[in-house]
């Protein structure tokens, strides 16, 4: 049995699949790709594929994570490029590794995520931003399948930056997700950790309107970047 850590990206139109619908993605493509994938017992096998989470509906990701697991050894080169062959166009497998461990909750415990906000400067958000970082406590409520759920947005933030879209840092259309389609703005990095119930970066934006009022001219884009464990310089992934 041969264990595969895959890294793959939600770009373009694929940011409004839900995770439902990029698992079912997966195990299409892994048949289409020929892989010789592993399947659970019982009366309904199901391919052993696992997800780390998934990034929102609605929300570009360049570091989601799956264990995939084969009955045989392959390079894994040769599934990247396989998988890549036989996935819709949006979802880009970045890299696979070989990898035993699975994927613990001790080994994601952060991310890092950018937020563009279009039709607003850097000046008009910057002071919004160090309002939200004084706080000590930012509770915010979201409506979820299990009902209303109550988080505190600020206890979740490690680090919040404004970036103006003309910087290196936050230009590149890959990095962002076609953050050339937006109009020119504000680009928001910030490391959040995983809590549960998770905050997410609409929640932290649920936080700032309440601190004074931001509204970009249309709706935010946002990327998740980077995931994995928290180290010093940031998220360092697994």
């Amino acid at each position: 049995m041969q264990h595969l850590l895959i890294r793959y990206a939600k770009r373009g139109k694929m940011r409004f699949a839900s995770h439902l619908d990029v698992a079912r993605a997966f195990e299409r493509g892994v048949r289409r790709a020929g892989l010789p994938v592993a399947y659970s017992a019982g009366f309904t096998p199901h391919p052993k594929i696992s997800y780390a989470g998934g990034a929102p509906t609605g929300v570009a990701s360049e570091a989601e994570y799956l264990s995939l697991a084969l009955t045989s050894r392959n390079e894994a080169g040769v599934v990247r490029e396989r998988l890549n062959a036989a996935l819709p166009d949006g979802i880009d497998v970045i890299a696979a590794t070989e990898d035993a461990g699975g994927l613990p909750a001790s080994r994601l415990t952060a991310s890092e995520w950018q937020v563009i906000l279009p039709g607003l400067t850097p000046d008009s958000v910057a002071p919004v931003v160090r309002k939200f970082l004084a706080l000590e406590h930012a509770p915010v409520e979201r409506l979820t399948s299990k009902g209303l759920r109550r988080m505190d947005a600020r206890a979740a933030v490690v680090t919040l930056d404004v970036h103006g879209l003309e910087d290196d840092s936050a230009g590149d259309d890959n990095a962002v997700g076609h953050g050339a389609d937006h109009d020119a703005g504000t680009a928001l990095r910030m490391v959040v950790r995983h809590t549960a119930p998770a905050v997410r970066p609409d929640d932290v934006l649920a936080a700032l309107r309440e601190v004074s009022d931001v509204v970009p001219t249309a709706p935010p884009l946002m990327t998740r970047l980077a995931q994995g464990s928290l180290g010093e310089s940031g998220v360092v992934a697994p």
